[in-house]
């Protein structure tokens, strides 16, 4: 299945790694995520390699998130939900080796970007974003929670705007995910395609890359067309959600007389309550921690969410019928009791998952 990702390696310094599975956005799976954690740890070694391009086959996108429709298949057998825990571990782990990397990695956020497609990609040294760019964390819309380490970088967001981001899953254009600092640079996708042939007649060898790289990025790059949105909101969504529990939060929206506090309110609402609360205390616990801790506790809660009905009504909803009418175990906030919502941050072994 390694055909899913493709890898090159050019004489002048560049490697690129391009997500090949356009009939699923690039959606990532077990073999996808080992195929790029062994040539990431390879690259690594290789003094011949420089600098890596990441990106997505096609005009589509980046990489949708994980592969969520096999995660479906958890609860139908031990040895399935076994492996959607390795699944998680694996691709923490490989989200993880992206940060750490001793190599400029660039990331191309053209198209869409979500969930585990973000994770991959936060990253890289430079984030780059175009005119067609859709960025999101969408994992409120399936009952699940925001993982890959969103409780460190949306927490690095301005002022509250993480939270807004995670209980809404809110899609973002080029000049809000730049605003919410989670892309660094803006070039039309034209310009994105002529940036990366630039690269490849760079001799990379014979020049310091950070310095050079860093200037080419600068002679490509251009400001974001629209100003961003979020950053005219952004005194609401610090009143509202600044709360320190979801009731709250809803509270202060239904006080406001605003088009945004009545539409983010109703959107807040039409998640999954058990969702919501648990995201927003992930969120908070993990104010000033390191990303190595934040994706410690994503793998436990993810690991308690494999345990949860409403998890899979999420999926069952919007991935295998479609119907967007899930019917949730919990219907309502009030249902969620803190117990409840505390047990996701506990922690268990995978062979306890049954």
């Amino acid at each position: 299945m390694y055909y899913q990702v493709l890898f090159s390696q050019q004489e002048n310094g560049v490697a690129s790694i391009t997500l090949n599975r356009q009939e699923a956005l690039h959606s990532l799976n077990d073999q996808m995520l080992d195929a790029i954690g062994k040539q990431l740890m390879e690259w690594e070694r290789n003094d011949q390699v420089k600098l890596i391009v990441l990106k997505g086959a096609g005009t589509k996108g980046l990489c949708a998130g994980g592969d969520i429709k096999t995660l479906y298949k958890a609860r139908s057998s031990q040895e399935a939900m076994e492996k959607a825990v390795q699944f998680f571990q694996r691709e923490y782990e490989v989200d993880e080796l992206v940060y750490s990397y001793s190599k400029p990695i660039i990331a191309c956020l053209d198209g869409i970007v979500m969930g585990g497609g973000v994770g991959l990609s936060y990253g890289a040294d430079y984030r780059i974003v175009t005119e067609k760019t859709k960025w999101a964390m969408p994992e409120m819309n399936i009952g699940f929670f925001p993982d890959v380490g969103a409780a460190y970088f949306l927490n690095r967001a301005p002022g509250y705007t993480g939270r807004y981001l995670a209980l809404t899953a809110s899609i973002l254009k080029a000049e809000d995910v730049i605003y919410s600092r989670a892309a660094d640079d803006y070039m039309t996708r034209d310009t994105l395609e002529k940036f990366l042939a630039y690269l490849e007649e760079i001799d990379w060898h014979q020049l310091s890359v950070d310095d050079t790289l860093q200037k080419a990025v600068e002679q490509f790059a251009a400001k974001p067309p629209q100003p961003s949105q979020l950053k005219d909101v952004q005194e609401e969504i610090d009143l509202h959600f600044s709360k320190a529990t979801v009731e709250e939060i809803v509270d202060s929206l239904q006080n406001s007389e605003t088009d945004f506090a009545r539409k983010t309110r109703d959107t807040i609402l039409s998640k999954s309550p058990s969702s919501v609360k648990v995201t927003l205390k992930q969120l908070i616990k993990g104010e000033g921690k390191s990303l190595s801790s934040c994706l410690d506790e994503d793998f436990t809660i993810a690991k308690n969410f494999l345990l949860h009905d409403d998890f899979y009504e999420g999926i069952r909803s919007v991935l295998i019928d479609k119907d967007h009418e899930p019917e949730y175990k919990y219907q309502n906030l009030s249902e969620v009791s803190d117990e409840t919502v505390r047990s996701f941050f506990v922690d268990r072994n995978p062979a306890e998952i049954k």
